[in-house]
């Protein structure tokens, strides 16, 4: 184990990391954002959920550096008197789970299809390619605001607010598969005529087993970087259809819903209700965006 951990920190990998300050400044903010979404009910100051602690006196209370503000509330309150920075801190937990999971399912769901697409060929690998020509035809948050509104109008009523966030990810989801899906046949085309796939199919193995046990493994280079910038693009996804009222309920917010519950007051100086949860969510997105920058440059060996 030690052995292992010293080869990974001489590699190059790790070389590529250390070298650049950026980076390591963006795997800081991640990994601060992601411990402090995970421990959100032990590293908030206040709960803004709990009704019982909720003062409405304290509504609309500034930042605590200001003149009126309350040392008690480090970024301020909100118009029900919720602290700005442990909604933030809850609201980041709900994003980054959307998020996740949406480009999880998007990618098991695109990197399948790419897969079959690739291998198989013919007809199916046309339907399949067509389908995903149309979808890139429309922009992402369109089909995600058409999957949301179907899947809600399918939805009784009484259930809505219940299964908003699997909704809500599906949505996602249904508008991120397409990249996966092309990234991962263009390399199955390739590798399905190299030796080792033709010695596996003279020796009789079946070709789900080809695929999966083969090709596969060979295929997921590009996708780990699809992935990582992915995140980012769905946390985005996610706080746009939140701030247009069609992402989680009101119940379980997240930093989108927050946004667009400042938003109402901002032209009337509560600047802080919306100012924080955004400036919040571009350093998280764009902390994902470095790193996936790196780690695209990182894993491709013509640019060491």
């Amino acid at each position: 184990m030690i052995l292992a951990l010293r080869r990974f920190i001489d590699g190059d990998f790790f070389y590529s990391f250390r070298r650049r300050p950026g980076v390591v400044v963006a795997a800081l903010v991640t990994a601060v954002c992601l411990l402090a979404a995970l421990f959100a009910p032990w590293v908030a100051p206040h709960d803004p959920f709990d009704l019982k602690t909720l003062n409405l006196l304290d509504a609309f209370t500034p930042p605590a550096w200001t003149a009126q503000g309350n040392s008690a509330y480090l970024l301020g309150t909100d118009d029900q008197g919720r602290d700005v920075l442990s909604a933030i801190i809850f609201g980041s937990r709900m994003s980054l789970l959307v998020g996740v999971i949406a480009t999880m399912l998007a990618m098991v769901t695109g990197v399948s299809l790419g897969l079959v697409s690739g291998y198989v060929g013919g007809k199916v690998d046309a339907f399949i390619m067509r389908v995903a020509d149309v979808q890139l035809s429309f922009p992402a948050i369109l089909i995600a605001l058409l999957v949301d509104g179907l899947l809600r109008a399918a939805l009784p009523r009484d259930l809505t607010d219940d299964l908003a966030v699997y909704v809500l990810v599906l949505a996602i989801a249904a508008s991120g598969w397409v990249r996966y899906a092309r990234t991962v046949r263009g390399s199955t085309l390739v590798e399905r005529n190299k030796e080792y796939v033709q010695a596996a199919r003279v020796i009789g193995r079946h070709p789900l087993a080809i695929m999966f046990t083969h090709v596969l493994p060979n295929a997921l280079g590009p996708v780990l970087v699809l992935v990582t910038l992915h995140i980012g693009e769905a946390i985005i996804t996610e706080a746009t259809l939140s701030f247009l009222g069609v992402g989680v309920p009101a119940t379980q917010p997240s930093l989108g819903t927050l946004i667009r519950i400042g938003n109402d007051f901002l032209l009337s100086g509560e600047w802080w209700i919306t100012v924080f949860p955004g400036a919040a969510l571009v350093a998280l997105v764009l902390a994902i965006n470095v790193l996936g920058d790196w780690l695209r440059d990182a894993l491709n060996p013509r640019l060491r």
